[in-house]
């Protein structure tokens, strides 16, 4: 017997006009798709005149549809799984159901389309040769500092998704974290109606952000250069200034550490810091 396929089909991220010949097609002719909110997908489907049956898939019953969506595929039904918009599995659920149905040897086939991280990539300004997607930063402050952290001296564009709620805080500890002319973009409602793209120091971009409530609506991709390569890698870091950076971590962040001994003896902050988390690893 004929198995189906699980296809994960990408939706429009803001303009219903975003979608693909093909990713209609296939939410016409699969059995089921497989929803995050059906209420939310209702309103996309019912513009294109699809009637397909629709079935709850979130983060709360993920693991429980597997087997239900796995009957349906060796049954030979095919099954379209769909988040709210975008690319599903990206910040989205989704991961354990593929990861199941390869596992048992069933089709998975992407339909590709709209992605924010990706679209927000090409109209930043920013490096795009190498990027390092994070997705959501943690909603507390000092967590949210601790993640940043461990990304300060990543040499890649870094891409993060964040709420109308946190951007501000957010931008105001990568300021913290990685220094005011660090240089980012928040990319914001993309392909609305009001776009929005701010590229500048992080200091400009928060002030921007600050100046009118209007700049913190909407749905955020923030993105961060990544850290200057040739400081890290080519820089010898003496004993006496790791040592130096060690005595000042007693009494301060690691960052703040590595600032003071930066200024104290013209060695780059960057290569104090990666040269101290290679010690504490050691």
């Amino acid at each position: 017997m004929t198995t189906g396929i699980l296809y994960i089909v990408a939706t429009p991220i803001g303009n219903l006009n975003d979608i693909t010949l093909r990713a209609i097609e296939v939410l016409k002719q699969v059995d089921v798709i497989a929803a995050e909110d059906t209420r939310h997908s209702k309103k996309l489907l019912d513009h294109y005149g699809i009637d397909t049956r629709l079935m709850a898939v979130h983060d709360h019953n993920e693991q429980d549809r597997i087997e239900v969506l796995m009957q349906f595929l060796q049954d030979g039904k095919s099954v379209a799984l769909i988040s709210d918009a975008g690319t599903p599995l990206i910040s989205d659920p989704g991961f354990r159901i593929v990861r199941a149905m390869q596992k048992v040897g069933l089709g998975v086939v992407s339909i590709p389309g709209p992605c924010a991280a990706v679209a927000a990539l090409s109209i930043a300004g920013l490096p795009t040769d190498r990027f390092l997607f994070v997705g959501f930063l943690p909603p507390k402050q000092q967590a949210r500092r601790s993640a940043l952290e461990k990304v300060l001296t990543e040499s890649a564009t870094l891409v993060f998704y964040e709420s109308p709620k946190r951007i501000a805080d957010c931008v105001a500890d990568v300021i913290e974290v990685m220094g005011a002319e660090r240089v980012i973009s928040v990319a914001k409602e993309i392909t609305k109606a009001f776009e929005t793209v701010k590229t500048g120091a992080a200091a400009e971009v928060l002030d921007w952000l600050l100046e009118d409530d209007h700049h913190r609506r909407g749905e955020f991709v923030l993105l961060v250069q990544g850290a200057e390569t040739e400081a890290p890698g080519d820089t010898v870091v003496e004993p006496s200034a790791l040592r130096a950076v060690q005595l000042a971590n007693e009494y301060m962040p690691m960052k703040k550490a590595c600032a003071l001994v930066s200024g104290l003896t013209g060695v780059p902050k960057n290569a104090l810091y990666e040269a101290a988390l290679l010690q504490n690893k050691g």
